[in-house]
């Protein structure tokens, strides 16, 4: 059979990823598809952020289902090869593959890219089907219909970056609804149920809120904020890079840390394209996020003028987690409504992490705190250059054991970054430490919360990253609310607390603040840790 552009294209572009020196087994997936065939899940819709392997599953898929090859030699060792309807399904059925962000520039512009798709992929169906399309036919779904009906032939319909035109012509109101309207006459009703043995959609935003549309609520969504059964599938597992790093040399806990961080369901997830990367181009640990794509999408986002935005971006920089209401947002990528609205989408983009049970949203790992910072540094937030000085400040205060210097400047990070409802309240006394101490995120790994040590939980811990192990101590810090800082670093050395980093070969200092509610003042107490003979 003819491979063709747009219907049966083969497996070409799998066997690429194949041919690379990495190739991780994604190919579990298609258990899964195989068994949502032709059932009321078969409509899927697996949303990720760019870099997470979108268009090697696309391909994969194709390769799988398309009839145009013989792909059985190509997936015979790979993992759905063990399943025992491996071939009940392979090179089985007409697929159409469709990538918007390709068509969109061969189209010459979003206006014409749906009549560009229709046009070609009638134009390769009918070169199969000439008896069954008559020429009057101009639609992509009744075509297909015809055919279905001509012959009981079922079709796989992939497409790669479903959302271009909803992300990229946002402002383009035309655009945007002749393409819902595509995307519904394609797979939502009666007719496309019978046509459609599988969808599969995938890009960076969910389907099932775009605009005011909810016509295409038949789809299930395996997104960042909840991957379900597909989890392992969206990224590499760390189970996966670990053995990566065992076949490459590479130091895991530090690829861990600059890397790790994205946290679906029982799995972390890493990006792939990063990995890879990583362990083919020298081992060198920076952040790649800006060889592939710009900080500068995420400019306009954190400078939206909402409530808490600003102090939500400095707690999730400083390494703590925010809570986010994630179930509004809408796919609106022009009119957010709140913070919370900008930092679901940031989580789509990959720039947050998201933890669906306390429902929280964090920065995952080194590699994006440094692209987030570079993006806040090009901002308009006047003030933020400030506020680094003064973290800055006060680093060098605690390091100095200026404890008067510490104490002060707390309180003016608390009076002006702390709402006038959470200024009281120890939540709000530790949201306020992690932020005051954000410009020690570049000699200290993010501050570990509630690390247990000796008989208890000190309540932060600092540790310097290896090059600043010698000029930089460790911190252990305790907060107290409506007590006195004395009392806090007594309790810092009666429970033992710096007993489990007295493996850590610098100088160790132990921190107690207090804040007093009724006089509205803080203190400090800091004194080095003499370790026991």
């Amino acid at each position: 059979m003819k491979v063709g552009q747009f219907v049966n294209p083969g497996n070409g572009a799998f066997q690429v990823a194949l041919n690379s020196e990495i190739y991780v087994d994604k190919t579990g997936l298609l258990e899964y598809t195989n068994k949502v065939m032709d059932t009321t899940a078969k409509f899927i819709c697996n949303s990720r952020p760019r870099r997470f392997g979108k268009t090697i599953t696309a391909n994969m898929l194709t390769a799988y289902y398309c009839r145009s090859c013989d792909s059985e030699r190509m997936f015979s060792g790979l993992e759905i090869s063990k399943s025992p309807e491996f071939k009940k399904y392979l090179n089985a059925y007409d697929v159409i593959h469709l990538d918007i962000q390709w068509c969109m520039e061969s189209a010459e512009g979003a206006e014409h890219v749906l009549s560009y798709i229709s046009e070609r992929t009638i134009a390769e169906l009918r070169e199969i089907y000439s008896r069954e399309l008559p020429e009057e036919i101009r639609t992509l779904p009744e075509a297909l219909s015809k055919i279905h009906m001509a012959t009981g032939r079922k079709f796989v319909v992939i497409i790669d970056e479903w959302d271009v035109l909803i992300r990229d012509e946002a402002m383009n109101q035309k655009v945007q609804e002749e393409y819902i309207n595509f995307l519904r006459g394609m797979f939502k009703g009666s007719l496309p149920t019978n046509y459609i043995q599988l969808a599969y959609l995938t890009g960076i935003l969910p389907i099932k809120k775009v605009k005011t549309q909810s016509a295409l609520n038949n789809f299930d969504e395996f997104t960042m904020l909840d991957a379900s059964v597909l989890a392992p599938y969206v990224g590499f597992t760390e189970a996966e890079v670990l053995e990566l790093c065992e076949r490459y040399g590479r130091d895991f806990s530090q690829v861990k840390r600059w890397y790790d961080g994205y946290l679906l369901g029982d799995y972390q997830i890493y990006n792939p394209v990063v990995v890879v990367k990583l362990m083919t181009k020298g081992g060198r640990f920076k952040s790649y996020w800006s060889e592939t794509g710009s900080y500068e999408v995420v400019v306009p986002l954190i400078n939206q003028d909402f409530d808490g935005l600003k102090t939500a971006v400095l707690e999730m920089l400083a390494g703590t987690s925010v809570k986010v209401q994630v179930k509004f947002f809408q796919n609106d990528t022009v009119n957010f409504k709140n913070k919370d609205d900008v930092i679901t989408y940031l989580i789509h983009l990959g720039y947050l992490g998201y933890n669906e049970q306390t429902q929280t949203a964090f920065v995952p790992n080194e590699e994006i705190r440094q692209e987030l910072t570079v993006a806040v540094e090009s901002t308009r937030w006047n003030e933020f250059f400030v506020f680094q000085r003064e973290s800055a400040e006060l680093l060098e205060a605690t390091l100095e054991m200026d404890e008067e210097a510490v104490a002060e400047g707390i309180e003016k990070i608390h009076m002006e970054y702390a709402s006038a409802i959470q200024y009281n309240n120890e939540n709000s006394l530790s949201s306020v430490l992690t932020i005051a101490y954000l410009s020690a995120m570049q000699y200290y790994f993010k501050p570990i919360r509630e690390l247990p040590n000796g008989r208890g939980f000190a309540d932060f811990v600092f540790l310097p990253k290896p090059e600043y192990v010698q000029d930089y101590p460790a911190l252990v810090v305790e907060l107290k609310w409506n007590q006195n800082a004395q009392t806090a670093l007594d309790q810092i050395r009666d429970k033992k607390y710096p007993t489990s980093i007295e493996t850590y070969a610098g100088d160790i200092l132990l921190v107690g603040i207090n804040y007093d509610k009724k006089r509205k003042e803080h203190q400090c107490r800091i004194e080095p840790y003499i370790r026991e003979k």
